[in-house]
């Protein structure tokens, strides 16, 4: 089978890692994510052990298409009983580029089109469309004169890990955070901690990926839904992951954020997601906190806003921040920026900068290395 999984923008490598340890082959990078070849144990794998994705597809063709006629006539042309029953809903998401057919919306009509035109030529009825929540979820990408034409594992996009109690304001995205845990080449045995933690996201994916606690172990997936579903295969694969998951850590990972609702948060996320006894988080604010292990690792992601002009205390952040680093000698900092001209109110250098997106904000992943006091 071929497969597409889909990530931040910046994180191409990072995901084409996962996907090489998990035994994928054919491995081609590509913007907003990687191409790659395996069975249907991969794909189901995938969906449970993908950190820095946020979507895995399967491809169902890939065609020369000319016009919308000839992208009907191919759809229509696939066996899609092999993909749908007529008591599964499906759902189309379309994008094109350079192509003869513009409208994104006319194109993922016409996939719909085809797919119920060939269940009532067959059976008299057709399938229903829902759009929040398909059963099979297909995405359209028309590129020039070439179709390529997908179905959607997950569903939901695999950020949502099941654990976010509730939705936040700006949250830092948890594939997201993923991302640039795996990124930045820590070890996962040397002791974390994250000054302005906010709900927790950065601690949390840690602790998960220390104790290799396989991420999509605490929701459902639209494959579990489809007509060659094997649950065999699925159960196996979630008993393997249960197997794997350690307990305790042999180090803390630690979060402060200064706001009593975003620790509160914090807290609940951490229980949602099974590592509550694995990480420790404080009401403080981050110029105040002393963590209660010596840091050898600080990732952060602190606020940015889109203008300098959003007040004093977006400054002040900054300089909190610069002053925790300043208390943690030898530890290198891992801080995600949206703003360039804030970085400076932390007094510090970088010693590597990556480019990567936060949504739809360009931001850079800054690593601070800071040396021990003589």
């Amino acid at each position: 089978m071929s497969y597409f999984a889909a990530c931040g923008r910046g994180f191409e490598p990072v995901l084409a890692e996962e996907l090489r340890a998990l035994g994928a082959r054919d491995l081609e990078e590509r913007r907003g994510g990687v191409a790659f070849a395996g069975d249907k144990s991969l794909g189901y794998a995938s969906c449970l052990w993908l950190r820095s994705a946020i979507r895995v597809q399967e491809q169902i063709f890939r065609r020369p298409c000319q016009g919308p006629d000839a992208l009907y006539d191919a759809v229509r042309d696939v066996d899609w009983s092999r993909f749908l029953d007529l008591r599964r809903t499906l759902a189309v998401d379309a994008s094109v580029r350079d192509s003869e057919v513009t409208h994104s919306g006319y194109a993922a009509l016409t996939v719909k089109d085809a797919i119920v035109d060939q269940f009532r030529h067959r059976t008299g009825d057709r399938p229903s469309v829902d759009t929040e929540s398909p059963d099979v979820p297909l995405k359209l990408v028309l590129k020039r004169d070439e179709a390529l034409l997908y179905r959607d594992l997950a569903g939901e996009s695999l950020h949502k890990r099941g654990w976010r109690p509730i939705q936040v304001k700006s949250p830092l995205n948890e594939a997201t955070a993923a991302s640039i845990l795996l990124l930045s080449g820590w070890d996962r045995r040397s002791p974390l901690a994250d000054p302005m933690c906010g709900s927790g996201t950065f601690p949390i994916e840690a602790a998960l990926l220390a104790a290799d606690r396989a991420p999509g172990l605490r929701r459902s997936f639209a494959f579990e839904r489809w007509p060659d579903f094997d649950p065999a295969l699925w159960s196996s694969a979630r008993a393997d992951a249960q197997r794997r998951a350690r307990t305790r850590l042999g180090f803390a990972v630690e979060g402060a954020d200064r706001h009593p609702g975003a620790v509160n948060l914090a807290k609940k996320g951490a229980e949602a997601a099974g590592v509550g006894n694995l990480v420790k988080f404080d009401l403080a604010d981050a110029k105040d906190w002393i963590p209660s292990t010596t840091p050898a690792v600080v990732f952060t992601n602190p606020p940015y806003g889109e203008r300098l002009g959003e007040g004093e205390d977006l400054v002040d952040s900054w300089k909190a921040l610069g002053n925790f680093l300043h208390r943690c000698p030898g530890a290198a900092a891992f801080v995600l920026s949206g703003n360039a001209e804030l970085t400076k109110y932390l007094g510090l250098r970088a010693s590597r900068k990556w480019v990567v997106m936060n949504g739809q904000i360009e931001c850079r992943v800054l690593k601070y290395e800071m040396f021990k006091r003589d």
